[in-house]
């Protein structure tokens, strides 16, 4: 929303893989690592104009992701359908 904001979300996922010389055998491994913007009150912050509209986004994004974490663990729905609501929400 704001391109000078330092409030966001940010994931890296970084892709390792080995290959053994002498056998041959490949390994792989993902490493994520995810940065998350804090929720806030936005009565008690004060915030007015395109601040408060950045804290009810920032807000929004993590009740978002708190739904879809819940329903992975519960195994209640498909995968393709929690992108579906990720991409229908946010």
């Amino acid at each position: 929303m704001n391109e000078h904001s330092s409030r966001s979300h940010s994931i890296f996922i970084m892709n390792i893989h080995q290959t053994n010389q002498e056998t041959g055998q490949q390994l792989t491994g993902k490493l994520y690592l995810v940065d998350l913007a804090g929720s806030e009150k936005v009565s008690k912050t004060g915030a007015e104009g395109s601040t408060l509209d950045e804290a009810k986004m920032i807000n929004k994004s993590l009740s978002t992701l708190g739904n879809v974490i819940n329903a992975l663990v519960e195994g209640s729905v498909s995968t393709k359908a929690i992108f579906m609501y990720i991409y229908t929400n946010v």
